[in-house]
C-alpha cells in the first residue's frame, strides 16, 4: 500500500459500505437456502465463531480444515456431518458458498488471496496480516475480488448496534467535533497450550510469537484502533510508543504491556494503553471520544453518553455477543446480495496498529509514509 492510499483512496476501492445486488446475481438458489460455510483453522476462536454461524438458521458449517488431527477431530464432533480436509486448497475447491478464515494472522494474506481466487464469500478473522507486505497482499487480492461476493473481517464492533448508534451520535454533530481520543485494552492474560510437542509449540501457541501473531497491539489491540479509525474517518499519520515484558517471561517474545500515542492529520491526539496480565479483576476495554460539547465511551458492554455536568450520562447496556451481529449480517448479505468488501478498511486498521508496534520496537516515532515505504 503506497503512502497515497489514504482513507479516501480505500473507500474508492470499495470500502464505503454494503453494495446491494439484485437477488438473481447471488449464486444459484443461495438466496432461498442455507449458506454453506467452510472453516479453515479449527482452533479455539475458529470453533467458537463457527458455533455462532450454526445459531443462524440460514447458515451451516459444511466443511472443516486444519493441519492438526486432534483439532479436526474435536471440530468434527461439534459440527457433525461436516466434511474434513487437511489442505485448505482442497476445501476451497469444494462447493461451499463461503469460507471462515480463522488461522494465525501471519497466514491471513495467503489464505485470503486463495479464497478470493476461489470466488467464495469470505469471513476472516482480524488482523489483515502481521506486516505491511501482508496488508498490501490483502489489498491487492481484494481489488480482484468477485463483486458479487461479500468480504467481512471480524472487527465486530462495526456490526454492533450500540456501536453504530454511538457512531451516529458522534457524526450527527450533536456533541461537536472530536477533540481527543483515549482507548485501552487492560486486564487479563491469554491461555497457553500446555503439553504440546516441541516441534509444534510455536504453531500451537502462535499468539505468543510476534512473527505469527504480529504482537498484542496487532493481534488484539487492533480492535480498539479500528474503532478509532472508523469514528475518525481516517488513519493516524504518526505514532510513538513504549512497551515491555513485565510479567509474562515464560513463553514467546511478544509484549505484555504497552502505551502509544497516535497523531491524526486534523491535530487530534489518540492515547492508547494495553496489557495482558492479571489486574486483580480490574479491566478497561473501551474507547472514549472527547468532543467539543460532550463525550462518548464505547465498549462491548455498552455505551455511555456524556452531554452535560448536571445530569448523569445516558447509559446503554449491550446484550449478547456482538460477534453474532457480525456473523448474522455476513450470512444475510451473502445470501441476499448485500455486499461489502471490508478488506480495505481492515488492512488500514491493521497498518495503524503496525505503525505503533514499529515505533515501540525501534524506540522512534514512525510516520505512515515511512511505514508504507
Amino acid at each position: 500500500m503506497s503512502h497515497s492510499m489514504t482513507r479516501r483512496g480505500l473507500l474508492a476501492l470499495g470500502a464505503s459500505g454494503p453494495l446491494l445486488l439484485k437477488p438473481q446475481t447471488v449464486r444459484g438458489s443461495q438466496v432461498n437456502s442455507a449458506l454453506s460455510v467452510g472453516l479453515i483453522g479449527c482452533g479455539r476462536r475458529g470453533t467458537y465463531v463457527s458455533g455462532l454461524f450454526t445459531k443462524n438458521e440460514y447458515a451451516k458449517i459444511a466443511a472443516l480444515c486444519d493441519i492438526y488431527d486432534d483439532q479436526l477431530t474435536a471440530a468434527t464432533q461439534k459440527f457433525s456431518g461436516a466434511r474434513t480436509f487437511k489442505n485448505y486448497h482442497d476445501l476451497l475447491a469444494s462447493d461451499v458458498d463461503a469460507v471462515y478464515i480463522a488461522t494465525p494472522p501471519y497466514l491471513h494474506p495467503e489464505h485470503f488471496e486463495a479464497a478470493v481466487k476461489a470466488r467464495k464469500h469470505i469471513f476472516m478473522e482480524k488482523p489483515a496480516g502481521v506486516d505491511p507486505a501482508g496488508c498490501r497482499r490483502v489489498v491487492a487480492a481484494a481489488k480482484q475480488a468477485d463483486p458479487t461476493k461479500r468480504i467481512t473481517v471480524d472487527y465486530q464492533q462495526r456490526y454492533g448496534k450500540d456501536y453504530r448508534h454511538a457512531y451516529e451520535i458522534v457524526h450527527s454533530g450533536e456533541l461537536g467535533d472530536i477533540t481527543m481520543v483515549r482507548a485501552s485494552w487492560l486486564g487479563g492474560g491469554l491461555p497457553v497450550r500446555e503439553g504440546v510437542a516441541a516441534s509444534e509449540e510455536q504453531m500451537r501457541n502462535w499468539l505468543f510469537y510476534r512473527e505469527r501473531s504480529g504482537d498484542i497491539i496487532v493481534e488484539q489491540d487492533c480492535h480498539n484502533i479500528d474503532v478509532v479509525n472508523w469514528f475518525m474517518g481516517a488513519h493516524p499519520l504518526r505514532a510513538f510508543g513504549y512497551g515491555g515484558r513485565q510479567v509474562r517471561n515464560n513463553i514467546g517474545n511478544i509484549l505484555d504491556n504497552l502505551a502509544a500515542t497516535f497523531h491524526f492529520e486534523n491535530g487530534v491526539i489518540f492515547s492508547y494503553s494495553a496489557n495482558q496480565f492479571s489486574t486483580g479483576g480490574f479491566s478497561d476495554v473501551s474507547e472514549t471520544f472527547i468532543c467539543e460539547r460532550g463525550a462518548i465511551n464505547t465498549s462491548r458492554k455498552g455505551v455511555k453518553i456524556y452531554r452535560n455536568k448536571a445530569n448523569p450520562p445516558e447509559e446503554i447496556v449491550t446484550e449478547g455477543d456482538i460477534t453474532q451481529d457480525a456473523v448474522n449480517e455476513f450470512v444475510e448479505g451473502a445470501r441476499t446480495g448485500k455486499i461489502e468488501n471490508a478488506a480495505f478498511s481492515a488492512s488500514e486498521s491493521t497498518l495503524s496498529a503496525i505503525l505503533a508496534r514499529e515505533s515501540i520496537y525501534s524506540g522512534k516515532e514512525i510516520t505512515w509514509q515511512q511505514l508504507n515505504n
